[in-house]
């Protein structure tokens, strides 16, 4: 694969530095859902489909992350294959990227590292699944993501499903207030909690369409404001996990995890991986539904800001 490489130790692939250059639409995409958040091989079917689903919109895509030390803006498919399948990888956050360029590691990058690396390289616009946030009980242990603190001075559009369901979605929407990080409800006033299509909390502003996405984004940017603008999409109510269902099996897993001692970094993936187990695989099903419909959106704003 043809490769610029930049000073700043990013490399961009050739399509996505020339789309780049000429104001062509692009959206970033993150590794992690294929390196760590799905199981083989639906990982990299997934992956794969982002990507194809974009460029049949008439927009580049740009799969982020680390390969054997190198941080990457467009991997191939032949790299996204290697990540996905047994290539030894490890989770990349904004303050990991340093480690694994120096140790020659590879990685999937989060949120946090994706909208970082999407903006040095140009990219307006960032497609996830759901964002990290205030965790319960982030009073005594200050466990909170740095998804947060990057995006608030990463002026990026990032679109998502809301927050992760196991956080602690109230703290969370205080704490983008209190870093200036503003939220769009794209078609609804209703925060969506990733796996369901209303969180239980409101958003003050709602937008309806591509076009008013980008005139926010171009209002943010000529006021100079350099926090990142998330728009929040919900999932289908056909496709949600019944949120009553989703209530009562949270509250089982938050048991389970504190009979069994589970605490600090062991809790999410202890969290999520019993939603899986506990719906039967349903959890991924919604996970994939949600990346697809904003991996539709963010072509559909992209293609909106290239004008």
């Amino acid at each position: 694969m043809t490769s610029t490489t930049f000073t700043n130790g990013i490399v961009l692939s050739e399509e996505v530095a020339d789309a780049v250059a000429t104001g062509r639409p692009v959206v970033a995409l993150e590794s992690t859902i294929f390196t760590h958040g799905l199981p083989k091989p639906r990982n990299l079917q997934v992956a794969l489909e982002a990507e194809q689903s974009l460029r049949d919109a008439g927009v580049v895509p740009a799969t982020i992350g680390v390969y054997r030390g190198t941080p990457t803006v467009g991997l191939s498919a032949v790299q996204i294959e290697e990540l996905a399948g047994d290539l030894p990888v490890v989770k990349v956050s904004l303050r990991d990227l340093p480690t694994a360029a120096a140790m020659n590691l590879s990685g999937g990058t989060t949120v946090a590292a994706t909208a970082f690396l999407a903006h040095r390289a140009g990219i307006k616009v960032f497609s996830t699944g759901g964002l990290g946030g205030v965790h319960h009980g982030a009073s005594e242990t200050f466990d909170e993501s740095a998804d947060m603190t990057t995006l608030a001075k990463t002026p990026i559009i990032v679109i998502s499903a809301g927050v992760k369901s196991i956080l602690d979605v109230a703290a969370t929407l205080e704490r983008f207030e209190t870093l200036n990080i503003p939220v769009l409800g794209f078609g609804t006033r209703r925060y969506p909690g990733f796996y369901v299509a209303d969180s239980g909390h409101a958003v003050e502003h709602q937008v309806d369409t591509p076009e008013a996405v980008a005139e926010v984004s171009r209002a943010r940017d000529l006021l100079g404001i350099e926090s990142a603008l998330l728009l929040a999409n919900p999932v289908a109510d056909d496709k949600q996990l019944p949120p009553e269902e989703l209530d009562a099996i949270l509250a089982k897993a938050w048991a389970e995890a504190e009979a069994q001692g589970i605490s600090g970094n062991a809790t999410t993936p202890f969290l999520l991986d019993f939603i899986q187990r506990d719906t039967q695989g349903r959890s991924l099903d919604v996970n994939v539904e949600v990346y697809r419909g904003n991996v539709v959106l963010g072509g559909s704003v992209a293609k909106a800001l290239a004008g």
